[in-house]
């Protein structure tokens, strides 16, 4: 446990200080900062475990997933509700806790997502037995170690993001960490400067030096690896601009600058749209849904798996069973009729959150 280097980003000084020493005695490394922007002058990826408080003096500590790439980010708030958690859970992160903290709950949480870090690329499976995963993985491999372009298309919830993490971990760039931007969660009046960056101006301007991540983009963070752009629908005419430039020249801008940047970056999309259709409504362009779609994996729906979702609840099970120590659990025939038979429109999201839902509740 000792190998386990904790973040903690927290404006307030006392419960920082509290949270740290507790890590600490129960055998954590930790390093704390009290902002945003001091959180990024550290190598996010070099944690094994990202613990913010969602309001911070600078920006929403939710801003942080995207640059943690794999490390798992736990996002607190002392004005919880379940609209925040929702959200919050919608933008990657692995947890979402409730001030003041339960300690001992606060324990389980780090200690699981710690030891699931350490196992993270070498658990990234695309699970399934069916003749299309059977396709997927098989494609999978061969279209990986090259730097095409892919678009992932398929329903809410059906592991597009799962699939372009296999595809970075068996590229050649998964020595760095991959980048992800949710495109429908970033308000469209910023999202080209979150994607592409800024150009520091005013106050901000004069501490460039000594914060050298003032403006950086995530195009820019990431050059040498893989930019994920999960549903890429949404993503704004001149943000769609920029982006076929950047995959036609190798370039990217700044807004506010005219200085253009060479960076070397692989794009894989997804989307839960069909873009063929926003294409002839002209919201999205059609040179860049050609640029993007060299490679195209369709995902299934989960009630067109068969037998892959009697298996996939299995896994589920016994994951959340080991999670919360409830290792004699198993499904009963009942349940087992209504896994098979109902509908799942929220697909394998919607099958995990369920067993987990399950295993959380159930007292025997």
């Amino acid at each position: 446990m000792a190998n386990h280097n904790i973040l903690i980003v927290e404006d307030e000084p006392a419960i920082r200080s509290t949270l740290k020493k507790f890590l600490e005695n129960n055998h954590y490394q930790v390093r704390d900062t009290g902002s945003f922007k001091d959180a990024i002058k550290h190598d996010l990826t070099a944690f094994s475990l990202i613990i913010t408080n969602l309001r911070l003096p600078d920006a929403s500590g939710t801003d942080l997933i995207s640059l943690a790439a794999h490390v798992p980010v736990v996002v607190v708030s002392a004005q919880a509700s379940l609209r925040s958690a929702v959200q919050t859970m919608k933008l990657g992160a692995a947890d979402y806790i409730a001030k003041p903290y339960d300690f001992d709950e606060l324990l389980e949480t780090v200690r699981s997502l710690t030891s699931r870090e350490n196992a993270f690329f070498s658990t990234v499976e695309i699970l399934g037995n069916c003749p299309s995963i059977s396709d997927l993985n098989d494609r999978l491999h061969k279209v990986a170690p090259t730097d095409t372009n892919v678009l992932i298309e398929g329903e809410s919830g059906t592991g597009k993001e799962l699939v372009a993490k296999k595809l970075h971990l068996l590229s050649g760039r998964s020595d760095r960490q991959m980048i992800s931007l949710n495109c429908a969660a970033i308000p469209e009046a910023t999202i080209e400067s979150k994607l592409f960056g800024y150009e520091p101006s005013g106050p901000e301007k004069h501490h460039t030096n000594e914060h050298r991540f003032a403006g950086v983009g995530l195009v820019e963070a990431a050059n040498g690896s893989t930019l994920f752009l999960d549903q890429i629908g949404e993503l704004p005419l001149d943000a769609q601009a920029r982006l076929l430039r950047l995959i036609q020249e190798g370039e990217a801008r700044r807004v506010g600058s005219s200085e253009t940047r060479k960076v070397s970056v692989r794009i894989i999309a997804s989307t839960h749209r069909n873009l063929v259709a926003l294409v002839d409504q002209g919201a999205f362009r059609e040179d860049l849904y050609y640029r993007l779609n060299v490679v195209r994996f369709e995902l299934p729906a989960l009630r067109d798996r068969g037998s892959d979702i009697e298996l996939l609840a299995r896994h589920f099970l016994m994951t959340y069973s080991e999670r919360y120590a409830k290792t004699k659990l198993k499904l009963s025939d009942a349940a087992l009729r209504k896994v098979k038979t109902y509908n799942w429109p929220g697909n394998i999201r919607e099958l995990e959150n369920a067993l987990q839902r399950a295993v959380i509740l159930c007292d025997e």
